[in-house]
């Protein structure tokens, strides 16, 4: 049914409508063809148990210049665990700290950037992941602003991935024999939320274990989770005027698997994320564990989820984990 051009539009039209308020601008035709989607199969078991580090990481950060088809550039920033002192501002192109990463694929909201999530994504990579965050090239800053682009985004984030993932058994790449290819998520706000979600309904990406989905909408993508278990956290403010709370709520009562949603009772659409205060902190603290027990098989970091959430009385977890 998504082959048929009544479906589609109306699809397209549903997503302009609930994503548009991200941006500054009105959207405009593009690529809305969606594939079939997949079939639900039978959970299969998580990343093995294991231990996350302990230590905090310095960061490093380097560029990828990518392009997928020849006309999407996918410029990507890596963020990740370097040698040096933690705590320190991200160094460029700092050598990669002793181990194997697992990777986080992350997309960023209307008219961002991936640069706008740094004070989030560095604490991810300070904890012990590689983040990779490809700017989009309709949606991101300074682009047409074509919100219905956005379903062409998932193939994008499974792009990086593949380019990504390959620096492992790269030579001569500063993160060869650094990545766990085995131990992959994807995360993303707003756009980049349902951006996210697409990646485990019509879009589904095999390779991901986890998903973390901020001020998401299933709009344009579905709520369809598909493929084997991927546990998903979904952070959302309740006093989001953009993407409304209850689109993010619709999608945490879709998901199959283990989840749990982050509520902030005061959190607008983008604040928790994009500043540097104790909504920050909270929701850092909470993925962070999250990331630990879904990519690492750390359940000692599980079993911290729930605390990380309460602490400072700014957020409530509903914990079905």
């Amino acid at each position: 049914m998504f082959r048929r051009r009544t479906p589609v539009l109306l699809t397209a039209a549903l997503l302009a409508t609930g994503l548009a308020g991200c941006s500054t601008q009105s959207p405009s035709s593009g690529s809305t063809t969606l594939p079939e989607p997949p079939k639900i199969t039978t959970p299969a078991p998580r990343v093995s148990a294991g231990t996350a580090p302990a230590e905090a990481f310095a960061v490093g950060v380097r560029q990828l210049k990518l392009n997928r088809g020849g006309d999407r550039p996918l410029p990507v920033t890596l963020w990740y665990p370097a040698r040096g002192t933690a705590g320190e501002a991200a160094q460029r192109d700092a050598t990669a700290a002793t181990g194997r990463f697992p990777v986080v694929a992350f997309s960023h909201g209307l008219n961002g950037r991936p640069a706008d999530y740094q004070a989030l994504l560095t604490r991810w990579a300070a904890a012990g992941f590689v983040v990779a965050a490809p700017a989009f090239p309709h949606t991101g800053k300074g682009s047409d602003g074509n919100v219905l682009d956005v379903l062409n985004q998932p193939a994008d984030v499974s792009y990086v991935l593949d380019k990504v993932l390959a620096l492992e058994t790269k030579a001569g790449d500063p993160l060869r024999g650094r990545l766990a290819t085995d131990r992959v998520a994807a995360a993303g706000h707003s756009a980049g939320g349902a951006t996210t979600i697409g990646l485990f309904t019509t879009w589904r990406d095999k390779r991901l274990a986890a998903g973390v989905v901020f001020a998401g909408t299933g709009l344009g993508v579905g709520t369809a989770f598909a493929g084997a278990a991927a546990p998903q956290l979904i952070v959302h403010g309740q006093a989001d005027k953009v993407v409304d709370y209850a689109a993010g709520k619709a999608v945490y009562d879709a998901v199959p698997w283990p989840k749990a949603m982050l509520s902030l009772p005061k959190g607008d659409h983008g604040q928790a994320l994009l500043g540097d205060g104790a909504a920050l902190r909270v929701v850092s603290d909470t993925t962070v564990e999250f990331l630990r027990w879904t990519l690492y098989g750390d359940e000692a970091a599980k079993d911290r989820i729930p605390a990380e959430a309460a602490r400072g009385g700014l957020a409530t977890l509903d914990d079905r984990l």
